[in-house]
């Protein structure tokens, strides 16, 4: 009963996971990568893949597992239906929608949290949601990405933001403190609704709030006590400040390296630089932190941690360095080489991670293993 209970979370998990591989593919392809046995499609898909099909279904995925409702589930699977159906050739407009509904489903479950718990914390995550869902109806009206990709952004960062901060209660932060994060919360969607309308400016105001997010979480994240701790909590810990780092980074990109010439035309690669300190070494830094701690919750399989964790953390973040640096070179074999180190980082931590749940089932049977706390 419980396996059948655990079914549709892990069929969902499985399917982000797909979404994963194959918006890899899909990235590797447009830096000249090429396999002549995957669809064409995936072409022009990498950034919908990585955002709405696999982080959004996987984050959708973690507030329905949270909620502890069936109706939480209407959000993931709505949206990987529509994800489904951009990979698939479907029409791109009725898959787009299937999109939308599912974060306008997830704004929706937020909104009834925040009733329920108003709190600072729910209330960035909530406008994390809100962000992508306005980001998702854009594309459904034709935007180009460019136009979307800040409130994509502002949909990790605030989900991310928030759940950091939800867990940073049990050091009651202070007043100080939680004026500051709203002070950087403030700078963050203001810069956000700005890059459209005003994009040199808007992009600075946007660097500007990513930098105190980041600076923010490094100052006061649970994590400056976790990481002298041994063992997982360590590593959760040194995950986390990468992560941070590349945030911080990221803002300085978007405030001093921005994106667009005089003319509001994009430059390839500050931008490039600019898009994947943020989706790529925060983000990711911030799922390697996590994944010991949501994969058990959404499988219901035990996971040790292993100092084997290590390979795919070290591997994202020299190839990642190596990627800033193409981009800031304007080297475009520097760049197709280090996308390809980008890509063997998150396939090897796919792989740790199996193999962790694998022989975690079966050392949770005879002893006692050492797994995540929700307070790394």
């Amino acid at each position: 009963m419980a396996v059948l209970h655990r079914l549709p979370r892990l069929l969902l998990l499985l399917v982000s996971v797909i979404f994963l591989v194959l918006g890899l593919l899909a990235g590797l392809m447009r830096l000249g990568w090429q396999w002549t046995s995957v669809t064409p499609v995936l072409s022009v898909s990498h950034g919908e893949l990585m955002i709405c099909g696999f982080l959004g279904t996987l984050i959708s995925l973690e507030r329905a597992v949270a909620l502890g409702r069936w109706l939480g589930y209407a959000a993931p699977v709505t949206t990987a239906l529509g994800t489904l159906g951009l990979i698939t050739g479907a029409p791109m407009g009725p898959a787009i929608l299937l999109v939308v509904l599912g974060s306008l489903v997830l704004v929706s479950i937020l909104i009834v949290v925040l009733f329920k718990q108003f709190a600072l914390h729910n209330v960035a995550i909530s406008l994390g949601a809100g962000a992508w869902l306005v980001g998702n109806a854009l594309w459904l009206l034709g935007a180009v990405l460019p136009h979307i990709v800040q409130w994509w952004i502002g949909f990790l960062v605030l989900t991310i933001a928030g759940e950091r901060l939800e867990l940073n209660r049990l050091l009651a932060p202070s007043r100080y403190a939680r004026s500051a994060f709203g002070f950087g919360l403030a700078l963050f969607l203001f810069g956000m609704a700005f890059v459209s309308g005003v994009p040199r400016h808007g992009h600075q105001t946007l660097g500007i709030g990513i930098l105190t997010l980041a600076l923010w979480l490094a100052r006061f994240d649970v994590a400056r006590f976790t990481v002298r701790r041994q063992g997982l909590p360590r590593f959760v810990a040194l995950c986390l400040f990468a992560g941070y780092a590349w945030l911080g980074v990221g803002g300085l990109i978007w405030m001093f390296a921005v994106p667009v010439d005089a003319t509001g035309s994009l430059s390839f690669f500050p931008y490039d630089a600019a898009l994947h300190t943020v989706f790529l070494g925060f983000v990711f830094s911030m799922i390697f932190a996590h994944a010991p701690i949501v994969f058990p919750a959404v499988t219901g399989r035990a996971q040790p941690f292993r100092h084997v964790f290590y390979a795919h953390v070290l591997l994202l973040n020299l190839s990642l360095i190596a990627r800033i640096s193409a981009d800031l070179a304007g080297s475009l074999p520097g760049l197709h080489w280090s996308s390809l180190g980008n890509a063997a980082a998150l396939v090897l931590f796919l792989a740790n991670n199996a193999y962790g749940m694998i022989t975690g089932h079966h050392a949770a049977k005879g002893s006692q293993i050492e797994v995540a706390s929700p307070f790394c």
